[in-house]
């Protein structure tokens, strides 16, 4: 599955949030240990946190999901928000 829609809104804030849970759940790309995330979205929706989408990216991308992973990759989607042009590259490096 094609990762747009969610990299797009970790990485500068659009598409909405609403718009990239809906996404989701729609699709549920499979992964080992997402159902717990699909689930907790479709409680929660758009009040998702942004530390549920980073985690559920790297399990997508079929990484740990632990601290380590998601704070560094959490401190490079900061880093992206404020314009740092390597964030970027850094971020797409980390899901490799």
């Amino acid at each position: 599955m094609e990762f747009e829609l969610l990299d797009g809104y970790l990485l500068t804030g659009a598409p909405a949030k609403h718009d990239v849970i809906a996404r989701l759940l729609t699709t549920r790309p499979e992964a080992p240990g997402a159902a717990a995330f699909y689930e907790g979205m479709q409680r929660l929706g758009a009040r998702t946190s942004d530390l549920t989408l980073i985690a559920l990216r790297l399990v997508l991308a079929g990484k740990k999901a632990d601290d380590a992973n998601v704070t560094a990759l959490r401190d490079i989607l900061a880093r992206a928000k404020r314009n740092d042009p390597a964030a970027p590259g850094e971020y797409r490096n980390a899901l490799s």
